[in-house]
C-alpha cells in the first residue's frame, strides 16, 4: 500500500446496539460493506498484527490472510511515533493482503476494525429507565434506551466505544434476559458502557488514514480477548480474562454472558524483559531471547544446576562465556509477575467486582506463556486459571493460533457479528437513572444534550 495524506475528516468509534453494536461517537462511519471480507488490526506494544477473514454464507469465519510485524512507535499501549506506526501497519497489512490475494482478487482492503488498548478505555455502569405504561416491551424500547445511554456517557475527552446491555429489570424484577414481548409499567436497562480517550482513537485513525484505510469500528482489547478465548459457560457463570500484552495487562470480567467490567494496568511482558536486561546487564534483545528460551515464573529444584550464557552488553564477541544459574533469572522474573497479579487483584477488589467475577480466570496474551505463570496467578488471585487460545476461527496457522494473537482473533469475531448490522433510527423520551457515578461529572441539561446528539446522529 502507498501512503498518502490524511483525509480531512476523522472516523469515529463504532455504534452500539442490544448486542453491543459498534459505537459511533464523533467520527463518520462508512457504509456497511457488501463484501463478506472483514479485516482486523491490532496495534500493540510488541507487535502489529492484521488478520483478514472471510465470513461464510452458512456461518463461521475463516482466516485467509495474516500479517504481523514487530511493533515500532508504540510504548505501553500509546502511540509515541506516528510515522513508525504507519510504516509497521503498512508492512503488516501488505503481508496479510498478499496471503489473501486470491480471495481479494488483487484488490487492497479498504477498511479495518481496530483494537483500542485497554489502558485507554474506561468501564462504566449505569441504568436507563423506560416507561412502558402497560404495553409490551418492544425492540424500539430497548434500542431507544441504548441510544439515550450513548448521549449520556459521551463527554469530555472520552468517546463511546461500546454500550453493552448487561441485564434488565421489569417493574423491579431483576434477572430478565430479554424483556421484549413482556408486559409491565417500567423497564430498567442495566448497561456497561465502555469509553475510550478520543486522542487515542484519533491517533489510531490518523495512522490508518495514512495507509488509505478507513475505520469500520473500534473494539476494546480486553473485550476482544474475551470473545476469542471464553466458552459460553464461562461467560454465563462469571469469568475474568487477563490479557497480558507487551506494554499493558488488560482485564475483562464477564457474567451472565455479558461484559460487565474492564480495566488495565500499565505493566506487561516488556517490563519483565527490561528487568532482565538491567539485572543481568545484557541488551534488551538478548534479554528477550533469554526470557523466551529459559524464563519461568517460579523456581524449581533444578534451577541452581542449570546454567545460562548471558552475553554482556556492548560486547559483540565476548572473550569467554558469561554463565549464570537459571535461579538468578527466575529470581528477576518472579517479583514482576507477582506484582502484576497483585495489581490485577487490587483492581477487582477496589471496584467491588471480585466476587461477581467468579472463581475462573483465563490468561491470554503473549506474556502469558511463561512456564509457571498460571501457578503464581492461582496462588495470588485465589481462582482457577487456564491458558486461553483463540477459538471458533478456521484457518489460523499454528504460529498465530496461540495466546499472543487472541485479541486480534477476537476482533474478527466482533467484526463478523456487527459488520452488517445497521444502527436503529428510533427514539422516544425516557427518564434517566444513574445509580453509579461515572468518570467525571455531567454538566448542563442532560436532556438537552441527548436531544442534540440524537438530532445530529439520527
Amino acid at each position: 500500500m502507498k501512503k498518502g495524506k490524511t483525509p480531512p475528516e476523522q472516523p469515529a468509534a463504532a455504534d452500539a446496539a442490544p448486542k453491543d453494536k459498534p459505537a459511533k461517537p464523533q467520527l463518520r462511519r462508512k457504509a456497511a460493506p457488501e463484501s463478506n471480507i472483514i479485516a482486523a488490526l491490532d496495534i500493540g506494544s510488541s507487535k502489529i498484527c492484521c488478520f483478514i477473514a472471510e465470513m461464510r454464507p452458512h456461518g463461521g469465519i475463516e482466516v485467509i490472510g495474516i500479517g504481523h510485524q514487530a511493533s515500532r512507535g508504540v510504548k505501553a499501549g500509546t502511540i509515541v511515533d506516528l510515522k513508525a506506526v504507519e510504516t509497521a501497519i503498512s508492512h503488516a497489512v501488505e503481508s496479510a493482503e498478499m496471503m489473501a490475494s486470491r480471495q481479494l482478487q488483487g484488490q487492497p482492503i479498504r477498511s479495518v476494525y481496530a483494537l483500542v488498548p485497554g489502558v485507554h478505555t474506561k468501564s462504566h455502569q449505569m441504568s436507563v429507565n423506560v416507561k412502558i405504561s402497560g404495553h409490551e416491551v418492544s425492540d424500539r424500547d430497548v434500542q431507544g434506551a441504548l441510544a439515550h445511554s450513548r448521549g449520556a456517557v459521551q463527554h469530555g475527552r472520552d468517546e463511546l466505544v461500546h454500550v453493552i446491555a448487561a441485564g434488565y429489570a421489569l417493574d423491579g424484577q431483576r434477572g430478565i434476559n430479554d424483556p421484549r414481548g413482556m408486559t409491565g409499567q417500567s423497564l430498567d436497562v442495566l448497561l456497561s458502557p465502555v469509553t475510550a480517550q478520543s486522542t487515542s482513537l484519533r491517533n489510531i485513525t490518523a495512522a490508518l488514514h495514512q495507509n488509505h484505510l478507513e475505520v469500520d469500528g473500534f473494539c476494546a482489547a480486553p473485550y476482544a480477548a474475551g470473545l476469542a478465548t471464553l466458552v459460553e459457560d464461562e461467560k454465563d457463570l462469571g469469568c475474568t480474562v487477563i490479557d497480558m500484552g507487551g506494554g499493558t495487562t488488560s482485564i475483562a470480567v464477564f457474567a451472565q454472558g455479558k461484559l460487565i467490567y474492564s480495566a488495565a494496568i500499565p505493566v506487561g511482558g516488556n517490563h519483565v524483559t527490561s528487568d532482565i536486561a538491567r539485572g543481568l546487564t545484557t541488551s534488551v534483545a538478548d534479554a528477550e531471547r533469554i526470557k523466551t528460551l529459559y524464563g519461568a515464573a517460579h523456581a524449581t529444584s533444578t534451577d541452581d544446576g542449570a546454567l545460562i550464557d548471558v552475553p554482556p552488553i556492548g560486547e559483540e564477541e565476548p572473550l569467554q562465556p558469561n554463565y549464570i544459574p537459571k535461579s538468578l533469572l527466575v529470581g528477576i522474573i518472579q517479583p514482576r509477575i507477582e506484582e502484576t497479579f497483585e495489581l490485577v487483584r487490587a483492581k477487582l477488589v477496589d471496584n467491588g467486582i471480585n466476587q461477581i467475577a467468579g472463581r475462573r480466570v483465563v490468561l491470554t496474551g503473549g506474556a502469558s506463556q511463561l512456564p509457571g505463570l498460571c501457578d503464581i496467578g492461582q496462588l495470588i488471585l485465589d481462582k482457577q486459571i487456564r491458558l486461553g487460545r483463540p477459538q471458533r476461527l478456521r484457518g489460523l496457522a499454528e504460529a498465530t493460533g496461540g495466546p499472543a494473537f487472541a485479541a486480534c482473533a477476537g476482533l474478527l469475531t466482533y467484526a463478523a457479528e456487527h459488520a452488517m448490522d445497521e444502527t436503529p433510527r428510533t427514539a422516544q423520551s425516557y427518564n434517566f437513572a444513574l445509580p453509579f457515578a461515572l468518570h467525571g461529572a455531567f454538566q448542563g441539561n442532560m436532556l438537552q444534550k441527548v436531544t442534540s446528539w440524537l438530532k445530529e446522529n439520527w
